[in-house]
């Protein structure tokens, strides 16, 4: 990275979540060219990224956004302009389906159930709407249990032994998310099982979702495979196809900017942060993975290694072991990588903890779009 970026950086108040604009277009530029060349709609999944305040640029790009129910829904309807908004829940109550039929493009539904409850509220809006069922085809690859959608006793999804017999009247759309962080070759595996269970019904669809966990933009990834894969599928069932990434949509275009607090040694030197693991970056112990660092190396690879955990309660609230060149001493910065997804939208205020501004990094200066304060956590509660 230059070092006019890095200075840049270490220029911001701490914590911040800062986006790379450069950066995110460059995301946007591969997925563009996915709907061009495989002629398929892509979606900005919010749940990873719901900075609505790029939401107009990303419109410049993608076919809409996909949303996880009501208060995602409204956001892309109050900020992406005229483009398409999908919505999925596991679960939709009543009071959330009467609002949401009044905007929203595709709802699709998790269960017989919840279609059969909801259809007289479809029909009685007065506008189109393209209703979808969510598949479960007891297939995925996904390693992280808590992450898979299609373990045994999933409530996500319905299997080929509940679809048969149903009455898919008013059905436009089929959907299946069964992946995440993954690449085409799991996409390929995936269909085969999704097309032995389900391809006697995709002829009937307008539309077909292949959902999230397409690690689309990050580096190796067989894009070439991808649009094949799509445009076969397009070709075999005459239906639109939908992806719908989040991830791909902001990958490695944000960062978390923190200050070291305090170094104290037991057993080995630790510097707490003013960011947290546990509030401003919960897939750290969720997934749990260790966030790289600029500059920064494994424990052990450089002359200095230090633990680095956040200013909680919790006593696990700790990020990862890491060795820098030089001591680490209190008002450093530290500046964690791939920030911008999965951060924004799981923080929390535990302990009253302060929420990272958010920033933009457009050119040769940072920008603060948004900052946090003591009304934030109180208005919580």
């Amino acid at each position: 990275m230059k070092d006019e970026v890095v200075s840049l950086l270490e220029s911001v108040g701490t914590p911040s979540y800062v986006v790379d604009i450069e950066a995110l277009k460059r995301n946007l530029e591969v997925l563009l060219r996915l709907q061009n060349e495989a002629g398929c709609k892509v979606l900005l999944a919010q749940k990873a990224f719901s900075m609505y305040h790029l939401y107009p640029m990303i419109g410049d790009y993608l076919t809409g956004t996909t949303a996880s129910g009501l208060f995602e829904a409204k956001l892309a309807h109050e900020h992406m302009g005229d483009k398409e908004i999908h919505v999925y829940s596991p679960a939709y109550g009543l009071s959330e389906m009467k609002e949401l039929v009044t905007f929203a493009d595709h709802i699709s539904f998790n269960s017989r159930g919840q279609y059969e409850r909801f259809k007289p509220v479809v029909e009685a809006a007065g506008r189109q709407i393209s209703c979808g069922l969510r598949l479960n085809p007891e297939y995925s690859e996904v390693k992280t249990s808590i992450y898979n959608p299609c373990a045994p006793g999933s409530r996500l999804g319905i299997k080929v032994s509940d679809l048969e017999g149903m009455d898919l009247t008013g059905i436009e759309g089929l959907a299946f998310h069964t992946m995440c962080e993954q690449g085409a070759d799991v996409l390929e595996r995936t269909l085969i099982r999704v097309e032995e269970k389900f391809g006697k019904y995709f002829d009937r669809m307008k539309w077909v979702n292949f959902g999230g966990g397409h690690h689309i933009t990050r580096d190796g990834y067989d894009l070439e495979l991808l649009i094949r894969l799509v445009k076969d599928f397009k070709e075999r069932y005459d239906t639109e196809v939908y992806l719908e990434p989040g991830e791909a949509v902001a990958l490695n275009a944000g960062y978390l900017v923190s200050s070291v607090e305090d170094i104290v040694e037991n057993e080995m030197q630790i510097g707490i942060l003013d960011t947290s693991a546990a509030t401003h970056m919960p897939d750290v112990l969720e997934m749990p993975y260790r966030p790289e660092i600029i500059g920064a190396g494994k424990a052990g690879e450089k002359k200095y290694t230090y633990r680095l955990a956040g200013p909680t309660c919790l006593a696990g609230d700790v990020i990862g072991d890491y060795s820098f060149d030089e001591p680490l001493k209190t008002g450093d910065k530290v500046i964690f990588t791939d920030m911008a997804i999965y951060t924004m939208v799981k923080n929390n205020t535990f302990n009253g903890r302060p929420l990272p501004s958010i920033a933009v990094l457009e050119g040769d200066r940072v920008r603060v779009v948004k900052e946090f304060g003591y009304e934030d956590f109180k208005s919580r509660l």
